[in-house]
């Protein structure tokens, strides 16, 4: 059975992309710990990070520095914060977030009805600094 981020993946769902490849593909998750919190998943379905082939976890972890890198640079954070949890669902992802501080990485500060702009305006501006930086063939239009 196709898990969410398939679904997604294949156009069955929306999602808010900033990037896109034939590995793998990255969104803006819908209960983010800040503007801007991005997956980047996996295009093949894999339970756990640990299970995927070695090439497939560095690409992914490159993927997820690249989308930090533009996080930092386009919206004020201190750093981008990285979480592998799995639990959720089922598919290889890591979370990448933008972060002022270690009290960001509270699970239990999600916010459960992000605000649809301020959404949407991170989302550019993470496209906008992944283009900036060399990276537009992967970035998908607004």
């Amino acid at each position: 059975m196709a898990t969410i981020f398939t679904k997604i993946l294949n156009g069955e769902l929306p999602g808010r992309f900033i990037w896109e490849d034939d590995k793998c593909a990255a969104f803006l998750d819908i209960s983010p710990l800040s503007y801007g919190h991005t997956l980047v998943v996996s295009r093949q379905e894999i339970d756990m990070w640990t299970d995927a082939p070695e090439e497939l976890n560095a690409h992914v972890y490159t993927v997820a520095s690249r989308i930090g890198a533009a996080q930092v640079a386009s919206l004020g954070a201190a750093r981008a914060g990285l979480i592998i949890q799995g639990y959720e669902i089922p598919h290889m992802h890591l979370h990448v977030f933008p972060t002022n501080s270690q009290a960001d990485f509270d699970l239990g500060n999600l916010i459960e009805n992000p605000d649809d702009e301020k959404m949407k305006a991170a989302a550019a501006k993470i496209r906008a600094a992944l283009r900036e930086a060399g990276h537009g063939a992967y970035v998908p239009k607004d």
